[in-house]
């Protein structure tokens, strides 16, 4: 080899680096500068929001939120959506955990459908189902309820909970529930002392994306509530008439929840990959 080649293959290496940060940067960019010009227009007064031009750095000025949070029905909104939210991440995992641990534990005829069939279900446009589910619910007496919304939130969820789940549980070896049997567990507490703790972060991991997933949801909200709208609901009812600085407001409160939560529980994420990996 020349020196010539050499110096060749670390040029193309050094680019290769080069084009590497800088789609990162970009990345980055394209995620956090959203992020601050939201931040920068909550933390601002209500007179800097709708100026021009806009500052670069906060004033810190809390007029913004004030206004949201005396707005009529605001607050009642931002509990609906707290509560709908909680419900569907419980739901969520009562339902998603078991059938994840079966599709992992038992051969039964018809799993390959069965898992295919709980994908499908995000093949069907939410739009589509609006109409049926609106009758439905009025009907049953659910319509404009937290339980009828978070039920419809929890069926978007379910299938990455079953998937997540499925991952984790096909992850740890049925060798040690085996074990657990032989020593006079029945599967019931082999399942709570040796494979609970260890899926722990899988659930953490499946409520995480089952809260962000309701939290975040606006079509069904909107068609399905009217007095007891989610804040999501709430803020599109009232973006024609609602003033900038309110709207600011509004996206930034839907913003920070999820990413608090996320951040919180980021090493269950990380412990989550791990043992999917396994």
């Amino acid at each position: 080899m020349t020196a010539t080649d050499v110096s060749s293959g670390a040029a193309q290496r050094r680019s290769g680096h080069y084009l590497y940060a800088a789609s990162v940067a970009l990345l980055c960019a394209w995620v956090l500068v959203p992020l601050y010009f939201l931040l920068i227009n909550t933390l601002s007064s209500p007179d800097t929001v709708n100026s021009f031009p806009k500052p670069f750095i906060p004033e810190f000025d809390w007029g913004s939120l004030e206004f949201f949070a005396g707005y009529e029905g605001m607050l009642k909104a931002l509990k609906n959506s707290v509560v709908v939210a909680v419900l569907t991440m419980i739901m969520s995992i009562a339902v998603g955990a078991p059938a994840g641990y079966a599709l992992s534990r038992f051969e039964f005829r018809g799993k390959g459908l069965f898992r295919m069939l709980v994908l499908l279900t995000r093949a069907f446009p939410l739009p589509l189902l609006a109409l049926p589910l609106a009758v439905m619910f009025i009907r049953t007496g659910l319509d404009d309820t937290a339980i009828g919304l978070a039920l419809v939130h929890t069926t978007l969820a379910i299938p990455f909970a079953v998937l997540i789940t499925f991952s984790l549980f096909s992850g740890i070896p049925i060798e040690l529930e085996e074990a657990a049997w032989t020593l006079g567990c029945t599967r019931f507490t082999a399942f709570t002392k040796v494979v609970l703790p260890l899926i722990l972060p899988g659930i953490a991991a499946s409520a995480i994306f089952a809260f962000v997933i309701s939290w975040n949801e606006v079509f069904a909200a909107a068609v399905l509530t009217i007095e007891n709208r989610t804040l999501t609901a709430f803020l599109l009812a009232k973006l024609g008439e609602a003033p900038l600085h309110l709207k600011f407001a509004g996206g930034f409160i839907l913003v920070v929840p999820a990413l608090v939560f996320i951040f919180a529980v980021r090493k269950y994420l990380f412990a989550m990959w791990g043992i999917a990996n396994r």
